[in-house]
């Protein structure tokens, strides 16, 4: 399988990326494809290894070292229907998965892993510029209807599963477009919303309806969808907004990321003015939590033409390489650079916001911080401690809170009349089912705030339990309990 020694014959590659001045005048994603050649040999860094860690590291269970083989053999077609037999989107997965495949990747002990999330991407790529990429009708209809609450990769994925194994699937959304946070939580620069696009053509080839405007629970009760349907699934995502209660957090110019991204996505879109209060241009903007989200907020700061962009982090500074806590093939927490931060930023270490400061118009002109260390108490939570002497002051006339989410909101699912666990997120146990047998739950509003790729997988599994559940057996794939796919 593979080339035998392609792993010492050929060095690990990135994509290339259009220059960050150039780049940051627009919001079209700024990756440079690799040739094909390229492609193919980094499919043959592959080592096939006896126990391929790579493959359990995907939460999907990627077939991962067949994928690679195929690409490097050339066998295009081969490799995306590897692809697709464990990931309904690799479009999506490709550009924005953090790749923990590759942090549990064997030849990453002793040398850069294998780019799985490189010919990931233009494995689906080339097959929808081949036009490969086709609807899967179902052979015939159960005669069952499922509805999906929620249009984000968990009810996506949800979605084609369900039809495909020949239920009538209605996906209602709240919003005005379909895409949940994929549209509107994610900046153009890292995935241009045409990506979205091209994939509800199949979806909506395949049979799947799509309601856009509609909440359930206000514009649509609960209890009507329930006697129309025989499952619901709440695939409605986390949505809880982690706040900052300090003093003058109310001021304007205080604001949340996820409000933040939403409204830009929807300017960029033609949709709307951007508002003068999510405007960074000519502001100091200073960016509260160092996730994907947070870089996310300093790449669109930096497009509007901000004055200046930091980035504060309550954490200590990672290590650039894993450390004795963090052991292969575990996720490592080690330095992430991401594009936005090469775009231009200042980036804080151990640092506490304590105080926004405003104006007597109410409006945030600074806000006040102290470092601050942690120290370690064996079998305890980390104490945060903080360095005497250390208060300062920074100007800033926008700050953005890229905080995460604490869980999903609470009237929807309790409108159902269902519980939830001891986290707040809607109570599913093993089989996705909640307390109502015919009401299940999946993606970040059963697991918690998680990754795109884990949606992806949590709508898969439930399809599986639904399926399941309304005709007394499914012959969807479902992965075991190691995280490997039991049947393809």
């Amino acid at each position: 399988m593979g080339k035998l020694k392609g792993f010492m014959e050929y060095d690990r590659i990135k994509e290339a990326a259009i220059d960050p001045k150039e780049r940051i005048q627009n919001y079209k994603e700024f990756t440079v494809a690799p040739d094909t050649e390229k492609l193919q040999e980094q499919g043959a860094r592959c080592m096939d290894c006896g126990v391929p860690f790579c493959h359990s590291g995907c939460p999907l269970g990627n077939l991962i070292p067949d994928f690679n083989d195929a690409v490097y053999k050339g066998e295009w077609e081969r490799a995306l229907g590897i692809l697709h037999a464990t990931n309904n989107f690799p479009e999506f997965t490709g550009r924005l998965c953090p790749a923990p495949c590759e942090e549990a990747c064997v030849l990453g002990i002793v040398n850069p892993p294998v780019s799985i999330e490189l010919i990931e991407k233009y494995i689906v790529e080339r097959g929808f510029t081949e036009g490969l990429i086709k609807p899967q009708l179902p052979a015939q209809r159960t005669g069952k209807k499922v509805a999906i609450i929620g249009s984000g990769p968990a009810g996506l994925a949800a979605a084609q599963q369900l039809n495909r194994a020949g239920h009538t699937v209605t996906v209602y959304e709240r919003s005005n477009k379909i895409g949940g946070l994929l549209r509107y939580g994610i900046p153009d620069f890292k995935m241009e919303k045409n990506v979205i696009d091209r994939s509800l053509e199949i979806l909506e080839a395949e049979g799947i309806q799509f309601e856009c405007n509609v909440e359930v629970g206000t514009t649509l009760t609960a209890t009507a969808l329930e006697a129309e349907f025989d499952a619901v699934l709440l695939a409605t995502g986390a949505t809880i907004k982690r706040p900052l209660p300090i003093p003058g957090a109310d001021l304007e110019g205080v604001v949340q990321a996820m409000d933040f991204l939403p409204h830009n996505n929807e300017v960029v879109d033609g949709q709307h003015e951007r508002a003068a209060h999510y405007n960074a241009k000519d502001r100091n903007v200073i960016v509260i939590g160092g996730g994907d989200t947070g870089s996310d907020c300093i790449g669109t700061s930096n497009r509007h033409g901000a004055r200046s962009v930091t980035n504060f982090e309550i954490l200590p500074k990672p290590s650039e390489a894993r450390t004795e806590d963090h052991p292969w093939p575990y996720w490592p927490f080690k330095l992430k650079t991401s594009s936005s931060h090469e775009e231009g930023s200042h980036r804080e270490w151990s640092i506490l916001t304590k105080e926004f400061v405003g104006d007597k118009n109410g409006k945030l002109v600074g806000l006040k911080t102290v470092e601050v260390k942690w120290k370690k108490v064996p079998g305890e939570r980390p104490q945060l401690i903080e360095k005497p002497e250390s208060l300062k002051e920074w100007p800033c006339e926008l700050a953005l809170l890229a905080l995460g989410f604490t869980g999903p909101d609470k009237s929807l699912p309790e409108q159902f009349g269902l519980s939830f666990d001891e986290r707040g997120n809607v109570k599913g146990e093993q089989e996705y089912q909640t307390n109502k047998p015919h009401v299940f739950a999946a993606g970040d509003a059963r697991r918690g705030q998680s990754l795109i790729v884990w949606a992806i997988s949590e709508g898969r599994e439930a399809a599986h339990q639904i399926d399941r559940f309304l005709v007394g057996k499914s012959n969807l794939p479902q992965k075991n309990k190691a995280g490997d796919l039991a049947t393809v």
